[in-house]
């Protein structure tokens, strides 16, 4: 196939690579004209992904002269550059896979919903599951899942990814994939505040699971699947990322956990933490929805400096005991039936 990748860091090099040693005509777009430049001369993101040379079967450019037509578009950009960067690209784009992970800042929205309004002719699903850049490249076998409303298009992205070292499974559980992906960057920062403050593997597995749980019933209230929290896209993600140093969203919340400011945990990193601007959106989501989340309430609290860490763990701690399980929220009888199996 030919494909455009928009996003030239980590990620957008990585699935490039990916993409191009299956034999795919690979264009990795970018809006930076030097880093660009750099990438045609050495062949190699001396920046966001070092050590590793792309095959020749990958062009570069910047997003808005790019005129050759694909077909496949992956956007592989942080969330909050995600409207913008579509918005630049000209040309027709007919299959497009979001593999951004994240909500869009003030409104809340998943990177599909975003895309669809930008490109409203194109087939629009995402692609996600438990995906370190580094690993990816280094060619360490993991899986991922396609989510398309149709299964044609699903098929189109399973094909195209799919090889010996990524595995690609299908859903037609768009919602559900998009916000596990996004959600678990949150918990991700919370699991490093953890191992930041001391705590051990009996705390970080009480807090993954009360975690998720949380994410469970957001994604069901918004129409999503409980499956899909339960497999890859869900927990498959959440444990890679709350357990990787390679993690950005770990490595944030673990310098929080050992004292260092936002500001300066994000100096440390030097790339976007998508689990600090989505902890904000999923506040917003649970006001919405009038859900109670109070695993995210409180890492969104220590991220905007509200209280500190070790605070925090104390508010949760505090919190009465309910009963194990999920609420008995007000959804139609296909969703419910997983809520009465889990009580």
């Amino acid at each position: 196939m030919k494909v455009a990748v928009l996003g030239s860091g980590s990620w957008g090099t990585a699935l490039a690579l990916l993409l191009a040693r299956s034999g795919h005509e690979v264009s990795l777009l970018g809006r930076d004209e030097e880093e660009i430049e750099i990438l045609r001369a050495t062949r190699e993101n001396l920046k966001y992904l070092p050590g590793f040379v792309l095959p020749e079967n990958v062009k570069y450019g910047l997003l808005h002269s790019h005129l050759e037509p694909v077909e496949m578009t992956v956007v592989a950009v942080p969330s909050n550059a995600a409207r913008a960067v579509v918005q630049e690209v000209s040309g027709n784009h007919p299959l497009v896979v979001v593999a951004a992970k994240g909500l869009e800042a003030g409104s809340g929205k998943t990177m599909a919903e975003v895309v669809s309004e930008v490109l409203p002719g194109a087939q629009i699903g995402a692609l996600s599951g438990p995906n370190l850049a580094v690993e990816i490249v280094r060619g360490i076998p993991t899986a991922a899942v396609a989510a398309f409303k149709e299964d044609e298009q699903a098929e189109k992205v399973r094909l195209a990814f799919n090889c010996r070292t990524f595995r690609v499974y299908k859903t037609d559980d768009v919602i559900g994939v998009e916000l596990a992906g996004a959600l678990k960057n949150v918990i991700a920062v919370g699991a490093g505040m953890s191992d930041g403050l001391g705590f051990g593997d009996n705390t970080k597995g009480a807090f993954l699971a009360r975690g998720l749980k949380e994410m469970v019933v957001l994604g069901l209230t918004m129409g999503a699947r409980l499956e899909t929290f339960l497999g890859i896209a869900g927990v498959g993600d959440l444990f890679a990322t709350a357990s990787s140093i390679l993690s950005r969203n770990y490595r944030a919340g673990k310098y929080l956990g050992q004292g260092k400011s936002l500001e300066e945990a994000l100096a440390e990193i030097g790339q976007v933490v998508e689990g600090v601007s989505t902890s904000e959106s999923v506040q917003m989501l649970a006001r919405r929805h009038g859900i109670e989340m109070p695993v995210f309430a409180a890492i969104d609290s220590v991220i905007h400096g509200k209280v500190d860490p070790l605070k925090a763990v104390g508010m949760l701690m505090e919190r009465t005991t309910p009963t194990e399980g999920l609420p008995a929220l007000h959804l139609p009888p296909s969703i419910q039936a997983p809520f009465r199996l889990a009580d």
